[in-house]
């Protein structure tokens, strides 16, 4: 009973204006799972237009080698010493859910050479086509999560694999804002609905864009 009602009270209805997209201007972004974290591929020359800010555009241009970007959110310690699951650390974990007032955040960029599946061929992905209208949306959300200085973001060392950057962010992350709550909101405002309850967990956001918005995972090549 309590749990269907904490359900039905993170529910965030989507935007049938935006989605499901249809016409022309569509565009196909990518939900990246990767076990504990998501992440989001983004077309880098979708960076310069609508929609996106200062933040952005200055991440395309010193991307500008790669063709898609990943965008991941995390809390700043706990997101740069977990690369995988066997890094896991308990004390950092609670300390980024539960300290009061939440943790700073911080946003990884990752260029991407190749697709999204040949980039992630052990991770399962979402496809999820936006119009344009509705992507214009989540970028100025995307862009709204890197904090600026003097109108620029700002770098703070290498990613965790590949091509990459971390980069101080907005918001704070807490059990109530993890990094899937921030991913399921890009998407939200690009007109899919997402429950936020459920997308806690990676599982339960690939359970919850099934269930509100009919997207189907593209299973990943470790399953038969």
């Amino acid at each position: 009973m309590l749990l269907g009602l904490a359900v039905v009270l993170t529910a965030s209805p989507g935007d049938p204006v935006l989605y499901p997209a249809t016409g022309s201007d569509t565009r196909t972004l990518y939900l990246v799972n990767h076990g504990w974290h998501s992440g989001l591929v983004i077309p880098r020359e979708a960076l310069t237009g609508e929609g996106a800010g200062p933040a952005l555009r200055a991440i395309a241009l010193r991307f500008q080698a790669y063709p898609d970007l990943e965008f991941g959110w995390g809390e700043a310690r706990f997101y740069r010493t977990t690369p995988t699951l066997a890094e896991f650390d308990a004390r950092l974990a609670l300390e980024a859910l539960f300290t009061p007032g939440g943790r700073a955040g911080v946003v990884q960029v990752v260029g991407l050479e190749r697709t999204a599946r040949a980039s992630f061929p052990l991770s399962d992905l979402v496809a999820v086509r936006v119009s344009g209208a509705g992507l214009a949306r989540l970028l100025a959300r995307l862009d709204a999560s890197f904090r600026l200085v003097d109108g620029h973001p700002v770098a703070g060392g290498p990613g965790l694999y590949g091509p990459s950057l971390f980069y101080e962010g907005e918001g704070r992350f807490s059990y109530a804002n993890v990094c899937n709550h921030w991913a399921a909101r890009l998407l939200n405002a690009a007109g899919v609905p997402v429950t936020l309850l459920l997308d806690t967990h990676p599982q339960g956001l690939l359970l919850d864009l099934r269930w509100r918005a009919g997207l189907i995972p593209e299973p990943n090549l470790s399953k038969p």
